[in-house]
C-alpha cells in the first residue's frame, strides 16, 4: 500500500506572526512516526505584520512574504499552496500560531466576522468535499470554523471567547484539555488545543500525538484512490 500523501499547510515561521514552530515540528514528528509522507505548502501572500519576537512588539514598515518565512520551517522544499491540488493529497494539517489568525484569515482582527485567504479557503472546502481528513491546532481551527461552518465540530480548548466566535460562525466548538483532541466523524476533521493553553511542551504533544491518531484513524477508513 502506498503512503498517505499529506498537506502540513503553513503560516510563516513565528508563533506571534507566523506557524507556532512547536506545533509544526511535532506535527512533523507525529506524521512521519506514522509512515507518511509530508508535502509542506503556504499561500505566498504578504505577511498581515511583522513582529519582533525578542522585544514584543510589531515592527511597522517591515514586509516579509508567508511562503517565504514558511519555508525556514520547510529547510527550503515546499509549494505554493495556489499551485497544489486536493486530489494530490490524502488528507491535510493545519498547525496553529497567530499566522492562522492573521495571514490564512482575518481572526485576530475580525473575530467572528473574519475572512478567510482565498487560497486557504477553497483548498479546505475541495479537501472536505471528497472527504479528505483535516485536522486543525491551537487557533487554526477558526480558520475551519469560517471556511466549513455547517455545524462542524472543533476545539480551541477552554477559551470562552474565541469559542464564541467559532459558534457564531456556524461551526460546534467542544471543550477539550490540552492533552486532549476532539474528532468529528461526520465532517472527517480532528483538532487539539495545544498552545491555546499555557502548557509545557509535553502535555502539547500528547494532544497533537492525540490529534494526529484520530486523523489517522479517518485515514484509514478513506477509500483508495483508484488506480
Amino acid at each position: 500500500m502506498a503512503s498517505k500523501h499529506i498537506a502540513l499547510v503553513l503560516s510563516g515561521c513565528g508563533v506571534f506572526d507566523g506557524t507556532e514552530i512547536y506545533e509544526a515540528v511535532l506535527a512533523i514528528l507525529a506524521l512521519m512516526r506514522k509512515g507518511y509522507e509530508i508535502e509542506f505548502l503556504a499561500p505566498d501572500i504578504p505577511q498581515a505584520h511583522v513582529f519582533n519576537h525578542l522585544e514584543g512588539t510589531d515592527t511597522p514598515g517591515e514586509e516579509r512574504n508567508v511562503l517565504v518565512e514558511a519555508a525556514r520551517l520547510a529547510r527550503g522544499k515546499i509549494r505554493p499552496l495556489e499551485d497544489a491540488k486536493p486530489e494530490e493529497f490524502d488528507g491535510a494539517v493545519f498547525p496553529g500560531g497567530f499566522g492562522a489568525a492573521k495571514n490564512l484569515s482575518t481572526f485576530a482582527f475580525d473575530g467572528k466576522d473574519a475572512k478567510v485567504n482565498e487560497q486557504v479557503s477553497e483548498f479546505i472546502r475541495a479537501m472536505h468535499e471528497e472527504k479528505k481528513p483535516l485536522a486543525f491546532f491551537c487557533i487554526a481551527p477558526v480558520v475551519a470554523a469560517r471556511a466549513l461552518g455547517q455545524g462542524v465540530e472543533l476545539t480551541i480548548g477552554a477559551e470562552q471567547q474565541v469559542a464564541a466566535a467559532i459558534e457564531a460562525m456556524g461551526a460546534r466548538h467542544v471543550v477539550k484539555q490540552v492533552h486532549e483532541a476532539h474528532v468529528d466523524e461526520t465532517h472527517r476533521v480532528c483538532s487539539t488545543p495545544a498552545y491555546m493553553y499555557d502548557a509545557p511542551i509535553l502535555e502539547v504533544e500528547k494532544g497533537i500525538n492525540a490529534c494526529i491518531d484520530e486523523f489517522s484513524t479517518l485515514l484509514a477508513a478513506q477509500p483508495e484512490k483508484a488506480v
